[in-house]
């Protein structure tokens, strides 16, 4: 069975940046398309971004398009989100998800979960 493990998380003030990482274990990290989700207290979880199996396709939700970027190593079975000019409204736990060959906005499409990692956005 695969595993997810996200980390990176933290506090961070309005405006700045984190960069969380989330390291694949047990299935073939080169298969699977990568997605990272997030999901606010009281709110349903909310895609954020996907990178294609090689790497070339990104995609990526509205409210974080200009400010976040996805990337991943092969070598190192790990997928990153970089996110700049963090805002409150991008507090959330992130997740990391993987799921067979193509991206998805969906995460019901997604069979492999990370754990979460808190991102806190606050003065």
């Amino acid at each position: 069975q695969g595993q997810l493990v996200e980390s990176g998380g933290g506090l961070v003030q309005p405006g700045g940046s984190l960069k969380l990482s989330c390291t694949a274990s047990g299935f073939t990290f080169g298969v699977y398309a990568l997605g990272w989700f997030r999901q606010a207290p009281g709110k349903e979880r909310e895609w954020v971004s996907c990178i294609s199996r090689n790497g070339d396709n990104t995609d990526y939700g509205d409210s974080v398009k200009g400010r976040f970027t996805i990337s991943r190593d092969t070598y190192k079975n790990t997928v990153y989100l970089q996110m700049n000019n963090l805002k409150p409204e991008d507090t959330a736990v992130y997740y990391c998800a993987a799921r067979r060959f193509l991206c998805s906005r969906a995460g019901q499409d997604y069979n492999i979960w990370g754990q979460g990692t808190q991102v806190s956005v606050s003065d």
